[in-house]
């Protein structure tokens, strides 16, 4: 157990962006932002300014973070270019960030090729950028691109760069294996040769994960000196992806007794977060994921299962619980129990629910989940659930009715219009109210007919906006069949953020049902009480 300090830098929200089929929004950066800092991680990387729409507007309202330092991400100055006049490196000082991580080529061959530059000039590019980002920054972070391969094809100019960033006044280099191909004994051969002329406590790592190595390589260089290591939740990135933190933070604080800055509460978290973050993107949770899966720490009935009633931990490498986890044991429902407690803890739930009483919530999620409804990325649907079939949400109203119509037509100039329009009935304490909304579409057209019909009742509704909306096909081998799982995040402009989920083989329904628990649990929130007839 060393008990040495690692420092964990997450580059999500530009790696992870880079993924084929993902799209980070401005309100998904920020959360996944903020999630990041609650977790622990040291170094936020919070994109590239200048580079697209989507990160101008991060940074133009960048979230504050107790704990992590975000990062802004771009390259050295271009040739010919000085750096304080570089409109690259501008765009990156007007994001006022307290870290800047500039990446340049440390292979002479990259240098020639992709720059068109001498290595002199690459050289002097380095340095001149790190020195003017020094100016503008608290920290300043080179990223040797091509590191790995250049150091095979020539190491001392490799080195050369290393040096010129480091004597510029950066805090951090960081040795990248770009294009994914070194291997765990390379790495931590090479970096101990990099760790005789730079200090560890300077030293990063940032490996791709072709070869399915990137952790592998990740803790080679750290035996070997790094102290900083780099990755992205569940191993997002292009092509094979990236290092995954999910699995070096476990890795590094469990199995090597490293301090990570992750405390054990954070921990506890990184199931949750893990399975929140692949079903916010609409993308199915790995369950045979190392530490996070569902199926991790799962046993089939036979010798392991009989084994398991003596010593539950005789086949599993860790304490589940550590994780967030539960040990899926079918010969017991203990790790059910425990699950459902845990759950409970985060939701801040303060009941102990008797046998039976657990015994039936456990088989109604079991079903509801076995259906679809998932709840890892709509908690405030779980929290609905549980709460009404423990007795502590009323029926705040009863749908009676619902229609919804889209028409597509021709306007006055001959163009295609699409207009959505929701007739919706509902009863509250014995009365009827019934309303008629537009909308920007089916959703929200029936968002706000059911707003409509509510605001009287309960005037706090209409502070509620629908944020977000995903949507994903359950069994696509039925094509237009299929169920479908709605997925919608809502806000009350007072800084409270929820996600509910639906599930139906009418996407409409599914999406009523999703909006049917917003509704319920800002209402529940609010303090609200249904009135009597």
């Amino acid at each position: 157990m060393t008990g040495e300090r690692i420092w964990l830098y997450d580059t999500t929200l530009r790696d992870g962006a880079q993924t084929q089929g993902v799209d980070f929004s401005v309100a998904d950066k920020v959360r996944i932002a903020r999630e990041l800092d609650v977790l622990g991680i040291d170094y936020v990387e919070g994109g590239w300014p200048g580079a697209n729409p989507t990160d101008e507007a991060f940074f133009a309202s960048a979230p504050e973070l107790a704990h992590a330092k975000l990062c802004a991400f771009g390259m050295t100055r271009r040739s010919g270019r000085s750096a304080a006049n570089d409109p690259g490196l501008v765009a990156l000082f007007e994001a006022r960030t307290p870290v800047i991580t500039l990446v340049g080529k440390s292979s002479a061959r990259q240098a020639e090729g992709a720059l068109g530059v001498s290595r002199g000039e690459n050289l002097t590019m380095i340095a001149d950028s790190i020195r003017e980002a020094a100016r503008h920054a608290d920290e300043v972070m080179f990223d040797a691109e091509h590191f790995f391969d250049g150091f095979k094809e020539d190491a001392a100019y490799t080195l050369a760069c290393l040096q010129a960033a480091q004597e510029a006044g950066a805090r951090w280099i960081v040795l990248c294996d770009t294009n994914g191909g070194a291997l765990p004994h390379e790495v931590e051969a090479i970096v101990a040769r990099v760790a005789e002329r730079i200090p560890g406590e300077r030293l990063g790592i940032h490996t791709h994960d072709d070869t399915e190595n990137a952790v592998a390589n990740s803790l080679a260089a750290i035996r070997a000196g790094a102290r900083q290591v780099q990755g992205t939740l569940n191993g997002l990135g292009e092509r094979c992806g990236n290092a995954n933190l999910v699995s070096l933070i476990p890795t590094l604080k469990l199995k090597l007794g490293y301090e990570v800055g992750v405390g054990d509460t954070g921990l506890r978290h990184l199931t949750q977060l893990s399975r929140t973050f692949d079903e916010r993107l609409n993308r199915m949770p790995n369950r045979h994921a190392a530490y996070v899966g569902a199926l991790a720490f799962a046993h089939k009935a036979g010798l392991h299962a009989s084994a398991l009633k003596v010593n539950e931990e005789l086949y599993s490498h860790i304490d589940p619980r550590l994780v967030g986890n539960t040990r899926d044991i079918l010969v017991s429902d203990q790790a059910g129990r425990a699950n459902l407690m845990f759950r409970f803890a985060e939701m801040g739930l303060d009941v102990d629910p008797d046998p039976e009483q657990t015994a039936d919530l456990l088989a109604l999620i079991k079903d509801r989940e076995a259906k679809g409804w998932v709840y890892d990325g709509a908690t405030a649907s779980f929290e609905v659930l549980v709460r009404r079939a423990l007795g502590q949400v009323p029926d705040y109203f009863d749908l009676l009715s619902f229609r919804v119509i889209d028409e597509r037509r021709f306007n006055a100039k001959g163009e295609h219009v699409t207009t959505s329009e929701a007739t919706i009935k509902v009863a509250v304490a014995g009365r009827n109210f019934y309303t008629v909304a537009d909308g920007n579409g089916p959703v929200n057209a029936l968002d706000h007919a059911l707003r409509q019909a509510l605001a009287e009742t309960y005037p706090t509704v209409e502070r509620m906006q629908l944020i977000d909306y995903k949507v994903r096909i359950l069994a696509p081998e039925q094509g237009t069949a299929a169920v479908t799982r709605v997925i919608i995040e809502s806000g009350d402009g007072l800084g409270r953020v929820w996600q509910t989920v639906g599930v139906s083989g009418n996407i409409i329904d599914a999406s009523y049902a999703a909006l049917h628990d917003a509704i319920t649990y800002q209402l529940f929130i609010d303090g609200a009480r249904a009135p009597t007839a």
